[in-house]
């Protein structure tokens, strides 16, 4: 039942709240030990409070993931994990974060209280809706970062990287849409109701838009942001960046993958190769040029 549990929490989701960490390394303080040790209990907390989301969401579609192709494998839908223990697990995790949170810093605690409260929405409500479904997904990302923000003094850190990551995550999220509807096909509106909003040309349109968009918005922060190098050094990290999109578009349209972008961090070797030298390109410029 642990281990049923443990599943139904999604650790490999835990790789999206990487994102706390943005004000921690653009604003030069990865190498300050109090800063990071915030930093990182918070990036902790964040997986809890993100864990509890899943359970909630599991609870709420259980019926519909019984008939998915491969979510009816999930704890909760396959009767792994028993529905009563699964809402214990997650009322006493929502308590146990928040106030861990509150101890941590209370506006750090504010940003876990709205992200809960606007994923149970989702859940309930607005994941029902196309395009304010992928904007709520959105707005998840971008709570992450400013999440990073409260936990730490700040004094570099460019707004303009607010901008970035809510366009990378409606890319994101515009191709997870695409990679669901492609997977479906005629049934996608049986299993998930909001598809039947979508159509793959039109997602298609979406995702040239907020991926060009993206690239273009990228570039602009490289040399133009108060906190990068003034020799221009950080435009050497577009090229990965471009290259780290071409590849999700290709993923997608090409070997139909892209319905978990986590999946894809975690499996796709040329891609975590693009993002390796990114990050540590990022670091040499912001750390040791």
């Amino acid at each position: 039942m642990l281990i049923a549990l443990f599943k139904t929490m999604r650790p490999r989701q835990w790789t999206k709240n990487v994102f706390i960490f943005a004000a921690l390394v653009f604003d030069k303080q990865l190498l300050v030990v109090d800063s990071f040790l915030r930093t990182l209990a918070g990036f902790a907390l964040f997986c809890l409070i993100s864990s509890s989301v899943y359970i909630f969401n599991d609870l709420s579609d259980v019926e519909a993931d019984r008939q998915h192709p491969e979510k009816k494998n999930r704890p909760i839908a396959s009767g792994k994990l028993p529905v009563g223990v699964a809402w214990a697990a997650g009322i006493m995790i929502v308590i146990a974060t928040v106030a861990l949170a509150y101890w941590l810093a209370p506006a750090f605690c504010a940003v876990i209280v709205a992200y809960f409260v606007l994923n149970l929405a989702y859940t309930k409500w607005l994941k029902h809706i196309p395009i304010l479904d992928v904007l709520i997904i959105s707005a998840g990302f971008v709570l992450r970062v400013g999440a990073g923000v409260t936990l730490i003094h700040v004094e570099r850190f460019s707004p303009w990287l607010y901008i970035v990551m809510s366009l990378l995550s409606l890319f994101l999220g515009f191709g997870k849409r695409r990679a669901e509807l492609a997977l479906l096909a005629h049934g996608a509106g049986s299993h998930r109701k909001v598809l039947d909003g979508y159509t793959l040309p039109l997602l298609d349109q979406y995702i040239m838009i907020v991926s060009g968009t993206t690239i273009v918005a990228y570039s602009l922060y490289t040399f133009s942001a108060p906190n990068v190098p003034e020799n221009h050094s950080m435009m050497l990290t577009i090229p990965f960046v471009v290259y780290t999109i071409f590849r999700y578009l290709y993923l997608i349209e090409v070997k139909h993958a892209g319905g978990a972008p986590e999946e894809v961090l975690l499996s796709d070797r040329p891609f975590q190769l693009a993002m390796f030298f990114w990050a540590v390109t990022v670091l040499a410029i912001f750390y040791f040029s």
